[in-house]
Formats: C-alpha cells, structure tokens, sequence
C-alpha cells in the first residue's frame, strides 16, 4: 500500500511539474522539439500570429462589480443605440417568432441536451431533427438533407468540396454569380485555399444570371455553378429550368442557394435540375441578430456518403415501434480521417429544433401565406418610392422577394444618414443604390418610412 501510495505521489509531482497542459498528451521538451523542427520553427510562440493590442497580458482590466451594478451600466450602454426601424435584409431576415417556439424549446429536455450519441435517451430530439431534415428534403426537391449546418456561407463551402470529392466533371472552377456577397464569398474562398479548386465570377445582367452569358462561361474547366433564388439583392431568378438544362449538359454541378420561406413559394430546385440545395433555414424559429444562423444543406442520393454532417434514419425496435438514430456520421471525430468528408462539429440541434417547431407551427398554408406576403410587401413599397422624386425603385425589372434595389439622385450615404435621424435603418450599395428590405415584422412602419423618405429627398 506505501509503495502504491509513494508511486502515486510521484506520478502526481510529475503531473504538477508539467505545465504545458494534460499529462496524458506527449508533449514535453524533445517532444516540442522535434516538432518544432519538423514545421521549421523555433519556438511555440512562431505558430501563432496575435497582435500586442489584443494579446491577453494576464489582466482584463474590468474592476469587479455587483450584478446589479453590472445590470445597471448594461442598460446604460444599450440604452445609447439608435431606436430605428430596421429595413435591412442581404442575407439577415426578421420574421415573427411564435412563442410556442420559445416554450417548447427551452423545456430542459431540449435546452440541456448535447449530440444525440445515445438514442435510447434522445428520441423526442432525434425525432426533431428526423422532422426538419423531412421539411428541407421536402422544400427543396432534394432526396437527403442533413440535420443542418452552421450557415449558408458554410453550406456553401461544403458544397464546393464535395463537388472536388465526387468528381462528376473533370474541372475545378467553381462559377459564382457577381451577386454573391462578400461575407459568403470569403467563406467560399476560405473552403477552397489549399485544394485546387478555385473560384471564377459569372457577371450578371439585371441582378439575374443570363442563359447566353452562362454558356459563354461554362466550359470543362467549370466543376460547379452557384445561382442563387432569390438573389441577396432580392431577385427572382427567372431563367432556372434553362440554367439547369445547360449545366446538366456540360456535366457540371449545380448548386443553388435559398431559404425556407422562399423555398415554401419559388420554384422548386429539384425540378430544374439542381444538384445541391444550400442556404438560410434561420428564417424561421429565430429573431434576427445579424450573426448567428443555421444552414441547410441537401443534395442527391447518389452524394449521400459525402454529405457533410449528420443524418438521422428512422427504423424498427424490437417491439416494432418507430425509433430514430444517427444514420450517418460523416465528420472525422467518428470515423478514420482519411474518409472523412468535413470536421464540421456541430449540427446547430437545438436551433434546427427551433426551426421545426416554427415551421410546423405555421403549416403548408402558413409557410406559402408568408412567402406570398414576401413577394407582396416589396412590390408595394418600390411601387410607392417609385413615385418619389430623385427615386427609381426597384433597379432591376425583375420579381423580388422581400427586398429590392433602390436608385437615388442623392449622395446614398447622406440619405442612410437623413433616413436613420428620421428613425429608419436601410442598407447603402453604393453612392447612388441603397437596398430596402420589408417583412411582416416592419409592415407597421411602411407608411411612416414611406413619408421619412419622401421628406429626405426633398
């Protein structure tokens, strides 16, 4: 028993003496050394590039506070953003949350629930997300989704890499539109730095992708083509079945990018050929915080091995009973890394959740009632500013869902600004376009921002 005790002692000094991290990683000095020298470094401290200005020196610098202090100065702080209306969109949407969505899932079942490794205590979960890959498979024409992904720009990525995996065409272009923002393109790009996949611009014409322009582009270098319905500047892409027709022919991939809502009116991307649907499913089941969101991702059967992410199957117990479980697990933390698809390490579960009550809660007539009011809203409003003068709106002579471009006589900046002192929040594109986006969540303010407009341009 001494002798254990003297052993374990030891260990426990050696432990202690180790102060790079766990015991149980081999990382002591020759250890450090030779690694070091195998990435041709000299120390640690070259691996890692953080400027002195946010380099952590030991303090934070924040004096110790009450929380009732803490709540107070936070009120204080919040208390000085602008009280504006917001009719800002490109990619970030606000529509009404219903509370069962809240009151469902914050029930401590879902809220403290991790990764559904267990499915003989996940079941209710399992089933959720079985529900939401049902609702995205359904929406998107698609014949497998995923349980989700981080975001659109994300989804986007991981289709561009596994267009490079299935290789159905021998290139490694991938064909963006000029309308694809920057945010998601950088993402984009960020997805493909270190293959050899690389990234060509298709222009547009009238805020939409033109069939004739499209063939000029698409050669055997392209592996896939992005579009996107609608667009980030609102536009309804009016030419899909035909750019579907003339990517399927030259072999290429094509992926087109939409959101739930919209999914739920617009022109469904199985039916003209689509190969991967990507995009936003946090317009439903979250507010808007212009950040986080939740990604859809779906695609054709035969890449069901080399989506990213998760799926959940539905099969039999031993008494019959319909159960659920992770089907398909594709990241390298389950399987040997060489077969890995993605290092993708969460499925945004309880924002999927989210997403399934909303919808459910809504239904089909629901669903297509609110996409149909997205199309409504903004006819209206470009119409009414139309009338305006110094304003032409919308910029381009095309359908547009939820959000439109906006063309002014006035310096755009000078008018966001005169526009945010009148108490209303748009997005500037240029010196001479700004971009409104309407949902039903500002439908209230539209008169009032009609008017605010009218005087600032005056």
């Amino acid at each position: 028993m001494q002798d254990s005790l003297e052993i374990d002692d030891s260990q426990a000094t050696r432990d202690r003496s180790n102060d790079r991290g766990s015991p149980f990683a081999p990382h002591d000095e020759e250890d450090v050394r030779l690694m070091l020298d195998a990435v041709g470094a000299t120390d640690v401290e070259e691996l890692f590039d953080i400027p002195d200005s946010v380099r952590f020196d030991g303090e934070f610098g924040i004096e110790a506070s009450s929380e009732q202090a803490v709540m107070q100065r936070l009120h204080r702080v919040l208390g000085t953003n602008d009280d504006v209306t917001e009719f800002l969109g490109r990619g970030h949407y606000s529509h009404y949350v219903p509370s069962v969505v809240d009151h469902l899932s914050l029930r401590s079942e879902f809220i403290t629930s991790y990764t559904q490794y267990q499915p003989e205590v996940s079941q209710g979960f399992l089933q959720v997300l079985f529900e939401f890959q049902s609702l995205v498979s359904e929406l998107t024409g698609m014949d497998v989704a995923n349980c989700s992904m981080y975001d659109a720009a994300t989804a986007l990525g991981e289709a561009a890499t596994l267009a490079d995996r299935v290789r159905e065409a021998d290139g490694s272009v991938v064909l963006v539109p000029d309308y694809l923002r920057s945010e998601r393109r950088d993402v984009l790009e960020n997805y493909t730095d270190g293959s050899d996949l690389s990234i060509r611009e298709l222009p547009t014409e009238g805020g939409m992708v033109r069939p004739e322009t499209l063939r000029s582009y698409l050669d055997d270098d392209v592996l896939l083509v992005y579009v996107e319905n609608p667009t980030s500047e609102g536009v309804i892409e009016e030419h899909l079945t035909e750019i579907g027709s003339i990517v399927n022919e030259e072999s290429s991939l094509l992926c087109v990018g939409s959101d739930l809502v919209a999914l739920s009116l617009l022109q469904n991307p199985g039916q003209f050929g689509a190969d991967i649907v990507v995009g936003n499913a946090g317009v439903l089941g979250l507010p808007n915080v212009y950040g986080m969101s939740i990604g859809i991702f779906a695609c054709r059967d035969d890449f069901l091995r080399q989506i990213p992410g998760r799926l959940v199957g539905a099969s039999r117990d031993s008494a019959g009973d319909r159960t659920y479980t992770l089907t398909l697990q594709t990241r390298e933390q389950h399987i040997r890394r060489e077969r890995a698809t993605s290092n993708i390490c969460s499925n945004q579960a309880w924002v999927a959740l989210r997403t399934a009550i909303h919808a459910t809660y809504l239904g089909p007539d629901g669903l297509t009632e609110l996409a149909d009011r997205c199309t409504r809203l903004p006819a209206r409003v470009a119409a009414e500013l139309d009338e305006i003068n110094g304003v032409s709106a919308p910029v381009n002579d095309a359908y547009h869902f939820r959000e439109f471009t906006v063309a002014v006589e006035r310096d755009a900046s000078e008018v966001v600004s005169d526009l945010v002192g009148e108490g209303f929040a748009v997005h500037e594109r240029d010196d001479q376009t700004l971009q409104v986006c309407v949902t039903e969540t500002n439908e209230h303010r539209i008169d009032d921002f009609i008017e605010s407009f009218r005087e600032v341009m005056e």
